[in-house]
Order: C-alpha cells, then sequence, then structure tokens
C-alpha cells in the first residue's frame, strides 16, 4: 500500500508496472528508471513473455527488494495482489506507475487485478488509461466488471481524444494534464462521463504546458449545465485563483 500526494484517492495500489506509451510529460518513467534497476534475479523469478510483438513483458513473482525490478518494463508483481484484502476502505488509484489496459498487457494480468479488487470490496477502485478501445475490448468479452466501486477513467489531454462511455460502468475523464482547450461537451448525456478530473501539467519539462484559466472555465461551465461533478486537481491552484472546485459523484462522496 503506498500513500499518495494525489487529491483524489488516499492511496495507490502497482500490481503492474511500466508502460509504452512514450509520453513526453511522464512521470512514472522517470520514478522507475531513477529508483529501479534491472536485475535476473535467478533464472526463475523473472519469466519474459512474447507478447508476439518486438516487445516483450516481464512476470515477477517475488519482491526481491526492487520496487521496479525491471525499470519501466511492464511488470505484474503478484506479490502485490492481495495488499489490500484486510485493509480499512479507501479510494485506491489503480496502477499509477503503469497503464494497466495498454495494447501490450495481457488479459490475464488485468483478469488478476479485477480478481483481486472484487476479494476487497471495501474499497474504490480507479482506474485510467490513454487506451479505452481495451475498456470496450474487455466489456464485449464481459471480462469488464459492472460494480458501484469500479470506476474507469480516460485520460483526455486534449479534446480530440478518445474515451470510454459505459451504459452500465461507472467512468471518468481525466484531463490531465490538460495540454489544449476543450470543445463544448456533446449534447448527449448517455455520452458523457460519471465525474471530471482536471489538472495542469507538474514537474519541470522543457516544453512543459501552462494552461489557460479558460480553458478551467469552459470545462467548468459544461459541467454545471450537465449536471457533472468537477474535481480541480491542486495543481491548478494559481492558475484558477479562486478556493478549488473539488466534487466527488454519488457513488464516490466522503463521509465527512
Amino acid at each position: 500500500m503506498e500513500k499518495t500526494r494525489i487529491d483524489w484517492c488516499d492511496s495507490t495500489w502497482n500490481p503492474v508496472t511500466g508502460c509504452y506509451h512514450g509520453c513526453e510529460y511522464c512521470y512514472a518513467r522517470g520514478i522507475a528508471n531513477r529508483f529501479g534497476s534491472f536485475e535476473t534475479i535467478d533464472g526463475t523469478n523473472i519469466k519474459v513473455l512474447n507478447t508476439g510483438s518486438t516487445l516483450n513483458c516481464a512476470e515477477v513473482k517475488n519482491r526481491a527488494g526492487n520496487p521496479y525490478p525491471v525499470k519501466f518494463t511492464p511488470t505484474l508483481h503478484r506479490y502485490r495482489l492481495s495488499e489490500y484484502e484486510q485493509k480499512e476502505g479507501r479510494y485506491i488509484f489503480v496502477c499509477s506507475m503503469a497503464d494497466l489496459f495498454g495494447s501490450w498487457v495481457p488479459d490475464s494480468w488485468i483478469e488478476e487485478v479485477f480478481a483481486a479488487c472484487e476479494k476487497a470490496p471495501q474499497h474504490n477502485y480507479l482506474f485510467v488509461t490513454k487506451n479505452p478501445q481495451r475498456y470496450i475490448d474487455l466489456a464485449v468479452c464481459k471480462k469488464l466488471p459492472v460494480k458501484e466501486n469500479m470506476w474507469y477513467g480516460s485520460t483526455m489531454t486534449g479534446p480530440d481524444m478518445k474515451s470510454f462511455f459505459g451504459k452500465y460502468h461507472k467512468t471518468f475523464w481525466s484531463i490531465e494534464p490538460i495540454l489544449n482547450p476543450f470543445r463544448r461537451m456533446e449534447e448527449s448525456k448517455k455520452r458523457l462521463p460519471n465525474w471530471i478530473i482536471v489538472g495542469a501539467e507538474t514537474g519541470r519539462r522543457k516544453n512543459k504546458v501552462v494552461p489557460e484559466r479558460e480553458w478551467v472555465v469552459d470545462i467548468l461551465e459544461d459541467c454545471r449545465q450537465r449536471n457533472i461533478p468537477l474535481f480541480m486537481k491542486s495543481s491548478l491552484a494559481d492558475i484558477w485563483g479562486e478556493p478549488l472546485i473539488q466534487e466527488f459523484p454519488e457513488g464516490l462522496r466522503r463521509k465527512e
């Protein structure tokens, strides 16, 4: 279990780490490369799986004292799957150091993570991906759980990015980092998420994008018109210049 400074969750949980998206603003890659090291532990604890392309995935069965034993190579850490079974309920960001739904991730890994979630139903689980088509593919195969405590987020750094809309699933947009102004939301309510999170790019990247306040105003106005709760991350504090609006949807409202 890992505590976190992320405003909208209590903890991050990383049974899978690593990613091949290659985003310029990625914080996770830097962390993994800084604190990880490549280790072939004893030739048996790491099994390399050929994904059918030029990419490889490593499956790690033992901790070996290193949270990122293969740096940012996509890795399943089976020893982490049971970490939350006996813990008190909280909001958990699943795989903050990976994209669990990346095209390179085997279905079996995702199914193991879902099974672990179902063994600890006292928590709310929040997933985020840049590959929402994977949600659709899993849903078609009836492998995407329909649970009140499992929320499926789509990263939307710009208005033209795809997102997942589930008729029966809880969905949200993670507009973070916001890199472009957003157009008005579509009129069809069935295609809108249950929740929207928005935040600015952090870090010291050379070409870091600083959003304009008007971009956030547009999103807020659309949310108000469509009764969608909005959560502004603390990274927007200086840009917003007022008390941040940090709303949670009905199923995720915190107990006072």
